[in-house]
């Protein structure tokens, strides 16, 4: 069976999935959309499919039984209901949504729709991943420390907070979700954010923080510490480390590496977790498995604790997180 996607966003994310999409086979991309009519036309022509405008339009024209959104934060909203409403399975890329607004709505209406969902936390697809949960089911984390140490994107909307939502939203997203993979839901958090260096330079553009350091306390009783920066001319570290007694594991998207008393192991993934969200996506479409490891719900708990962060640091003080299930 040759899964129709009808693909809405045409930039460099959406443009991965196609080539994975190719790659994996089973699937073909019958469709594009973007607001930006120039990139849709473009990545249409390569494609040899139609070009759209509106998600609408689009899954009104083509029939499509599943539907990509892969947009910036503030563009969330009109793609996902256009798909819901049609019944499609839906894959989101991450960041869910710019606040919680939007993101909450999609979330009732997947609920109420119960089609399949996925979305790109693809750190949950790595093994490695599911290898560090499995070592701390014997030793519970007592603390958690996770980095997003990187430079700007270039793109021009991220400099902005009502754009992009933030690093903490855009970025360290990943490692929000992964620390709830490994840790579990987070009770409360306080946040500190700063714009700038101490001597009173800094980029002048945009209103996004340059350094965000926040503390979370777990459900579990584990704590954690979390450090974003966009300060850096290149990536230095993306990565979330667990320490439990007598185990420290740190965890990245290049592997696991396992430190005990007496020795030190380590592992790389078996699959390229960029692969293996977009191959579990298209196997429970085709109901070859139950659902995907990344489903809108699970997305939609770490935007909360994204944005959680953000108000925090815009506020300065703590906020606790509801369980909202």
């Amino acid at each position: 069976m040759t899964l129709r996607i009808a693909l809405v966003g045409a930039g460099s994310v959406a443009r991965r999935h196609v080539d994975v999409l190719h790659r994996l086979g089973g699937a073909r991309v019958v469709s594009v959309t973007d607001a930006h009519r120039p990139a849709a036309e473009a990545l249409a022509a390569e494609l040899d499919v139609p070009c759209f405008t509106d998600p609408q339009q689009a899954l009104d024209a083509v029939e499509a039984d599943a539907v990509y959104v892969c947009v910036p934060p503030f563009a969330h909203g009109p793609a996902e209901h256009a798909a819901l409403e049609r019944g499609k399975a839906l894959f989101v890329e991450k960041p869910v949504g710019l606040g919680l607004d939007v993101a909450e709505g999609i979330g009732r209406l997947v609920e109420e729709t119960g089609v399949v969902t996925g979305t790109g936390y693809h750190w949950r697809c790595l093994d490695t991943a599911v290898l560090a949960r499995d070592l701390l089911a014997d030793a519970p984390p007592l603390l958690a420390n996770g980095y997003w140490l990187d430079k700007r994107p270039p793109v021009p909307w991220w400099a902005r907070t009502d754009r992009s939502g933030g690093q903490v939203v855009e970025q360290l997203t990943h490692v929000l979700d992964t620390a709830r993979f490994l840790l579990g839901e987070a009770v409360e958090v306080y946040a500190a954010g700063v714009r700038g260096t101490p001597d009173g330079t800094g980029p002048e553009d945009g209103d996004v923080d340059d350094a965000t350091a926040a503390t979370v306390r777990f459900r579990s009783g584990a704590v954690a510490t979390l450090a974003a920066t966009s300060a850096l001319a290149v990536k230095h570290r993306a990565a979330l480390h667990t320490v439990s007694r007598g185990l420290v594991l740190e965890l990245a998207e290049e592997g696991l590496t396992a430190f005990w008393p007496a020795e030190r192991t380590e592992h790389a993934p078996a699959e390229d977790p960029r692969i293996a969200v977009d191959r579990e996506f298209l196997e429970a479409v085709r109901g070859e498995r139950e659902a995907t490891r990344a489903p809108y719900g699970e997305a939609l708990r770490t935007h909360r604790l994204a944005c959680a962060i953000a108000q925090s640091a815009r506020t300065g003080r703590a906020v606790p997180l509801e369980d909202r299930g």
